[in-house]
């Protein structure tokens, strides 16, 4: 198998001089989407994983999408990966990937990271390690959903399955499960009695299923206005360029998995859920995180270096409005690329991990008043 997720998709942020852009829940947020993704990485679950590596982009190219009274929602992912058995036995063979984040270039690297190894899956566990460690917001108005995904009974590990679905609950946090296996077993390993519990759904998916893509006449000019989009982005600060060349390499992974990956990542960068304020200048200073006055030489790219103050803002201005002229081609291209694909494809969303969680965050958006453009 060799496409999707995440959404699938979080960052590990320690660079302090670069700010955390994690999200707090320290006070209630308006219009978020919060999504902690559970991923079993043990034997046979190659395809699963390759499966979140092509369609990260689509998940979140459909979350750009959606909206709430009018207004854009801001969407963070988290990652864990459980039942390896290269994860710590005391630590219940689960891993925190990354924490609640809309860095999305982290969530993709680090599913490019991800490998399958033999292992015990304690799903109890790691549903009680994201409800416990992930920063959920406090306000009942926001989505906050867990997927959990894997192919051994649910019933596994010392901490009893039920005990965490009902505590992720009582918090507004709901359970999704994705069996990836024959559907009837499923149900009999208590994958569903698990997302019933947390007010979730339960579905299966052969996580070895190949996906299906469609080439559109628009995939090319796509691809290049992704390239022109990448020279709008100032990378600053003293970790600025590490970052400038890990949204490089997310480029190439894409382009590895598939021609279409690379599409949907484009369009994914051309949408407001693609943000950089840690490391990106336009971005920053759009947010207004950042005095371009108060910047060290040193903080600053070659190119900027010998400008003075009123160049500086000129050039970060002319940059912005250059990123938002490609934006909004790459917006209109992808309309049609929607258009014509949909008409290519045949009824029915298929049997796969990105068809599946996109189901169900449609229905469950739809709860709570999120809209899909």
């Amino acid at each position: 198998m060799r496409h999707l997720i995440l959404f699938i998709l979080c960052m590990i942020l320690s660079f302090t001089l670069l700010g955390d852009k994690t999200v707090s829940n320290s006070k209630s947020t308006t219009n978020t989407i919060q999504l902690a993704i559970l991923l079993d990485t043990s034997n046979s679950m190659d395809g699963l994983i390759d499966q979140a590596k092509s369609q990260l982009w689509k998940i979140v190219n459909e979350m750009a999408r959606t909206e709430r009274d009018g207004e854009p929602i801001n969407l963070y992912v988290a990652l864990y990966e459980y039942g390896n058995d290269r994860l710590s036995v005391e630590e219940g063979f689960v891993r925190l990937i990354s924490p609640l984040t809309n860095d999305l270039d982290k969530i993709s690297d680090e599913l490019f990271k991800l490998r399958t190894n033999g292992g015990s899956e304690y799903c109890g566990t790691v549903i009680s390690e994201a409800i416990r460690d992930l920063k959920w917001t406090n306000s009942n108005d926001d989505l906050k959903l867990i997927f959990i995904a894997g192919n051994e009974p649910f019933t596994q590990g010392a901490i009893d399955y039920r005990n965490a679905c009902r505590d992720a609950i009582s918090k507004g946090i709901i359970i999704n499960t994705i069996f990836c296996g024959n559907y009837d077993e499923g149900i009999k390993t208590n994958w569903k009695d698990g997302a019933d519990l947390a007010d979730g759904k339960y579905i299966n998916i052969d996580q070895n299923q190949e996906i299906v893509h469609i080439d559109t006449p628009y995939d090319e000019k796509l691809v290049e206005l992704g390239q022109q989009l990448n020279d709008t982005y100032i990378a600053y600060g003293y970790n600025g360029g590490k970052f400038k060349q890990l949204q490089e390499e997310q480029d190439a992974n894409a382009s590895s998995q598939a021609p279409e990956v690379l599409v949907e990542r484009t369009v994914a960068k051309g949408s407001g859920q693609y943000k950089n304020e840690s490391w990106d200048l336009v971005d920053a200073d759009k947010e207004g995180l950042v005095n371009i006055d108060d910047l060290e030489e040193a903080e600053l790219p070659e190119e900027m270096k010998d400008m003075t103050d009123d160049e500086r803002k000129a050039y970060v201005k002319e940059k912005s409005e250059e990123r938002e002229r490609i934006q909004n081609k790459i917006s209109e291209l992808d309309k049609k690329r929607r258009n014509y694909v949909a008409k290519k494809l045949e009824a029915g969303e298929g049997n796969t991990l990105d068809a599946a969680m996109l189901k169900m965050i449609r229905e469950q958006a739809a709860e709570k008043n999120y809209k899909v453009k």
